[in-house]
């Protein structure tokens, strides 16, 4: 059933964003809207899209969050791999996303300062090197 829901939920998923898929939706909206005069604009007429559009956007609501949660974990994997690959990376970020958000802020913060020591060894060099450039010119 897992499987099946997959497949079906990347199907669902990969035609929802069409171009033609929009088409054909608008073009259900123009005709449930021509028939108005036809049925008196009544309630029922009224209840009809109301009822379609609830159900159709209730429905989507799973299919499209399986799909994303699938995307949201094979991007995951693949980040993992790629920290794993690189020889001394901090292996401190394989599966960050699984930490508690106390976690995941120290180790966001912890980042922030290592990015901030090296753009100042940047700068550093940058100024170094421009300083011995400018020796150089004149």
């Amino acid at each position: 059933m897992s499987e099946f829901f997959a497949r079906f939920s990347h199907l669902v998923s990969h035609l929802s964003g069409r171009p033609a898929t929009f088409v054909i939706a608008v073009l259900l909206v123009v005709g449930w809207a021509v028939t108005g005069p036809l049925f008196g604009f009544s309630e029922t007429w009224q209840l009809v899209i109301n009822t379609a559009t609830t159900i159709i956007t209730f429905l989507m609501v799973f299919v499209l969050q399986n799909t994303q949660e699938r995307d949201g974990e094979a991007v995951q994997a693949k980040l993992d791999e790629l920290i794993y690959a690189v020889k001394g990376a901090d292996n401190r970020f394989v599966q960050a996303e699984r930490l508690a958000d106390e976690e995941l802020h120290a180790l966001r913060e912890s980042l922030l300062q290592q990015c901030e020591l090296a753009n100042d060894e940047i700068e550093r060099r940058g100024g170094a090197h421009k300083h011995r450039h400018h020796e150089q010119a004149t």
